[in-house]
């Protein structure tokens, strides 16, 4: 098994960002984390992919080992964030694979920097029209006709405003409830696995503003419910890799159809079976073999 480094670089706005570099391999693919996560998640992933690839996987600011210096306001500043990396390092001609959050991530990348990447690859994640939050009524079900539109609103949202708390208070039992619930919903990890990445959860220090950028998130040509397109989309010409379980409970099918609508041609659609939203652990063999499938049209 090859080696997994975690290295730290500070990048020219002033963030620190930690990464997981994986020695070896040849094939450059840069990893993007989704919510609640960091690159600790990815740990399966590195011990199992090919050694062909040389893979990066990055701590977004505000999780895991990166600092949280400024507040993001928009995913943007995390693909920002991503492209100083990309230049620090001198990263030149590699594939981006984005889980949820991360998806929306990669997304902004390559329509911002279409020539940096050549291929994307998506799990579980967000839509090009954003993730949208709605207000919670007196039952517990979301009120479409209320979607949160102020930081404020989000910040002390009935879902979002516990989970905060049960970071601070490192509250393991809670948050193992919620991703039992939400999250693994077929497999769980190994028990020290799980234990450590409940541990590596509280080392998040911006949920409500990722929360709050992914609900105004809207890289397509029409209104998301609460904000105009940006047809940045339009800017995406590699082709993209589609990956989604057909039981996940945070991403939805419509959320997954509206990426397949907007990217057109450039999307390919592929299900993973008795998946939920963590493919990592419910799929992670499928995964490889439809990444390396995908990839080698490249290396072909």
């Amino acid at each position: 098994m090859k080696k997994v480094l975690l290295k730290k670089i500070t990048l020219s706005n002033g963030e620190t960002l930690g990464y997981r570099e994986r020695e070896g391999g040849s094939v450059p693919l840069l990893l993007i984390h989704g919510n609640m996560t960091s690159s600790k998640h990815f740990d399966t992933f590195l011990e199992k992919a090919d050694e062909k690839y040389k893979i990066y996987a990055l701590d977004l600011r505000g999780f895991g080992e990166s600092t949280y210096n400024t507040r993001v306001e928009d995913i943007r500043d995390f693909a920002e964030d991503v492209k100083l990396f990309v230049d620090k390092i001198h990263l030149k001609d590699f594939a981006l694979l984005g889980w949820s959050l991360g998806g929306g991530v990669c997304l902004q990348y390559a329509a911002l920097y279409p020539d940096d990447c050549h291929h994307l690859i998506l799990i579980s994640s967000v839509s090009t029209r954003g993730y949208p939050l709605y207000e919670m009524d007196e039952l517990g079900r979301p009120n479409v006709n209320h979607r949160l539109s102020t930081r404020e609103e989000v910040e002390g949202d009935s879902r979002i405003a516990p989970m905060v708390t049960a970071y601070e208070t490192k509250n393991y039992p809670f948050l193992r409830a919620v991703w039992d619930s939400l999250v693994y919903v077929y497999e769980k990890p190994e028990e020290a696995r799980y234990q450590s990445y409940l541990e590596d959860m509280t080392t998040q220090r911006n949920l409500a503003d990722v929360y709050y950028s992914l609900n105004s998130f809207n890289l397509s040509n029409d209104h998301n419910g609460l904000k105009e397109g940006s047809n940045e989309v339009q800017k995406i010409h590699i082709p993209v890799l589609i990956l989604y379980g057909d039981k996940d409970y945070v991403i939805t099918q419509k959320m997954t159809r509206e990426i397949t609508v907007d990217l057109g041609e450039f999307g390919t659609y592929v299900e993973l079976n008795k998946c939920g939203h963590s493919p990592l652990v419910d799929a992670l063999d499928q995964v490889l073999h439809e990444m390396n499938h995908f990839l080698n049209e490249k290396e072909g």
